[in-house]
């Protein structure tokens, strides 16, 4: 039995459906609760656009529901671990687990295959829903809540400098020459870089060369006067490639469409390291999920009688969180170049993954 990692058909199927049950009730409990809270603080913002109602309420829900799957699914994994396994230690299963044979590694064994399949289901979630409603949403909130850009390649509050001037737009979409800017702003600079005057328009337009801006209003800041103006080109040294390149959003692109733009990032001379380690974290992001039981085992062994089933769950749980507080911190250490992009997303996972290994095989193997 001890040369079987899945000794008991029944017993395998036995484990797996209680975990994945908890895996998803305390997944929908967390969004439910979390989605609540978040449409409170929000909802005063869009409904305050004219002309929204109950509709767009929906739509945000729509696109703020799979940001909060996305992020909490790990810890959905690891609260469903401390549940499962705590439950199965207080009714005394795994003692007749282990009396019958199994050792530790094959208790978990039914949870670890539950929680790979949670793994590739959460990085094919990220990749096909997940990326498109925070693309979606994050322009939807530059335009504040007003209509959502139907464009691909959606960028919010892009700045773009030429010489001492700058061109700024709430939003830009498409990609080449038909890029489109909506709600941009052009300052005009002296040397000293003091803002002389500004032109707002409602949208500007690839000229080749510069940017046409459309129904511009000029702005003088000496004299603070406003005056209409025709169709107006700025901008002339700011090429679409340079817009493309800008304010990269890496949380809104695809794995092969941010393959793409580190790819003309290098071309470009610029640097790409905050881009490879999000590129990195991509695989070590959802494969967190495979942590979870490890990390959460500590809770399954022990003697229920004892009384120390409360502080080991605890323990548990302290390991699990402790997994995704260093992993935000190398990724926000990686993306200002203080770790590698390799390091930055692979090490807290490493890490943890010894971690969990030793505590379960010092104490239980």
């Amino acid at each position: 039995m001890q040369l079987d990692f899945f000794p008991s058909r029944t017993l395998t199927l036995y484990l797996a459906r209680q975990f994945a049950v908890r895996i998803v009730g305390v997944l929908i409990m967390l969004v439910l609760v979390l989605q609540m809270l978040d449409l409170l603080s929000e909802s005063g913002d869009i409904l305050a656009y004219p002309g929204n109602g109950e509709a767009q309420l929906w739509t945000y829900v729509s696109l703020r529901t799979p940001q909060l799957i996305a992020r909490f699914l790990p810890y959905s994994v690891l609260l469903a671990t401390i549940l499962t396994l705590a439950t199965l230690n207080q009714n005394s299963e795994v003692v007749a687990m282990k009396a019958a044979g199994l050792s530790a590694h094959q208790v978990l064994a039914p949870l670890l295959i539950v929680a790979m399949g949670v793994s590739v289901v959460s990085f094919a979630f990220n990749e096909r829903v997940v990326t498109r409603a925070t693309s979606t949403l994050k322009a939807w909130q530059a335009s504040n809540f007003g209509p959502i850009p139907r464009q691909s390649a959606v960028r919010s509050n892009v700045y773009l400098r030429d010489g001492t001037n700058i061109l700024q737009a709430q939003t830009v979409s498409g990609s080449g020459r038909s890029i489109v800017m909506d709600n941009v702003t052009w300052y005009r600079r002296d040397a000293r870089l003091m803002v002389m005057e500004q032109v707002r328009g409602t949208r500007a337009v690839y000229a080749g060369p510069g940017w046409r801006i459309e129904k511009p209003v000029r702005f003088d800041v000496q004299t603070t006067a406003q005056q209409p103006l025709a169709d107006l080109v700025v901008a002339q040294g700011i090429t679409p490639q340079q817009v493309e390149l800008t304010n990269i959003d890496a949380d809104g692109q695809d794995l092969p469409m941010l393959t793409r733009t580190i790819s003309a990032l290098e071309a470009a001379g610029r640097q790409t390291g905050e881009l490879e380690s999000k590129w990195w974290h991509r695989f070590s992001g959802p494969l967190s999920a495979v942590l979870m039981p490890i990390l959460g085992s500590i809770a399954a062994f022990g003697l229920a009688r004892s009384g120390q089933l409360l502080i080991r769950a605890v323990i548990g749980m302290s390991l699990g969180f402790a997994y995704f507080v260093v992993d935000n911190a190398a990724l926000a250490i990686g993306n200002f170049g203080g770790y590698p992009p390799l390091v930055a997303g692979w090490a807290p996972f490493l890490l943890f993954f010894l971690i969990g290994e030793t505590v379960l095989v010092r104490t239980e193997e």
